[in-house]
């Protein structure tokens, strides 16, 4: 099956003054199929909201190559991008600064079926009465405002909104990460129902490892801005190889007294991504660090799916298994 979106050499820089660039995502390549998740991780300005705002063109990228359905859409004209709004939809962090406040729900999720003007404004009201229910959002509810409601119903708005166009592939940056755990288990449990019906493809930006280990197919790593492993979910929990994700994966909590597993502390200073040289951008925060990371590093299949960017994963590998044994 061909992929829904393919992404290949993806670069967004932002000017720093002068000469100098902000390296926000560096060469970042990846494919995703319809009806799939793909959750990125990674702390925060590692480049995974400028990775999602620039495949759907809220900014535009500096250098790559972005397909959708086989389409080029790396530099599309205004035609082009308001035919690609409709199958191309993002879920923004924040439900409350993303929804005008003088807008009442319904005008909210009606305001794209009106601007595609494919249908008249009784079917508008229709079809949005029939999202309100989709996304479990009572008709009593219609003429409210967004300063009316709790998180979990602003945040039912977005995702029904994102829905209005029936759009194939959908960038979640980080939709439940101001919600409380119980309203987070409905929106993911929803997001994933409607993933079903629909055959959306998400791309799920995210910082909490649990959420995207429920919700994804696949997971990205990103360290200021460069991919540094990627793997299947449930491969990439079982066996982390980059250093970065055994960092990572160290600080889940572990809901048992009696089964504490090492926390991996990172020190060192952070590199910084105005003009970073080349080499592993972690090499600086990594305990087995050595002169070649002094060297570009390249993604490399270490198996079936699994990518990783280090050039001594393997060695780390068998001394991590040596101290095991």
């Amino acid at each position: 099956m061909a992929p829904l979106l393919e992404v290949e050499h993806l670069k967004k820089y932002f000017r720093a003054g002068g000469d100098r660039q902000l390296h926000a995502v560096d060469d970042i390549s990846f494919t995703l199929e319809a009806g799939k998740t793909l959750g990125v991780v990674g702390e925060s300005g590692c480049g995974k909201t400028t990775l999602g705002r620039t495949i759907v063109h809220l900014i535009e990228p500096t250098e790559g190559t972005i397909r959708f359905e086989g389409e080029d859409i790396s530099n599309p004209s205004k035609k082009d991008l308001r035919r690609l709004r409709e199958n191309m939809q993002i879920i923004f962090q924040d439900p409350y600064s993303s929804l005008d406040p003088r807008m009442s729900v319904s005008q909210s999720i009606m305001e794209p079926l009106l601007l595609q003007g494919k249908l008249s404004k009784a079917e508008c009201r229709e079809e949005t009465l029939k999202l309100m229910k989709v996304v479990g959002l009572a008709e009593d509810y219609e003429n409210a405002y967004p300063h009316e409601l709790d998180g979990g119903r602003r945040q039912r708005i977005v995702v029904a909104r994102a829905l209005a166009l029936k759009p194939k592939f959908i960038v979640c940056d980080e939709p439940v990460s101001a919600l409380d755990v119980s309203i987070q288990a409905q929106i993911l449990n929803l997001m994933l129902d409607l993933q079903e019906e629909r055959n959306i493809a998400y791309l799920f930006v995210t910082h909490d490892l649990s959420v995207v280990k429920y919700i994804s197919d696949d997971i990205m790593v990103m360290y200021m801005g460069h991919m540094v492993e990627k793997a299947p979910s449930g491969l990439l929990f079982e066996n982390p190889m980059h250093p970065y994700t055994q960092a990572l994966l160290s600080a889940i909590p572990v809901p048992s007294i009696h089964n504490r597993k090492k926390r991996i502390i990172m020190q060192g200073e952070i590199t910084s991504p105005i003009n970073p040289k080349p080499g592993c951008r972690f090499a600086a925060r990594c305990r087995y660090a050595a002169p070649d990371c002094a060297q570009a590093q390249q993604l490399e299949e270490v198996e079936r799916g699994h990518f990783v960017s280090c050039c001594r994963c393997h060695e780390i590998k068998k001394a991590q298994a040596y101290q095991t044994n």
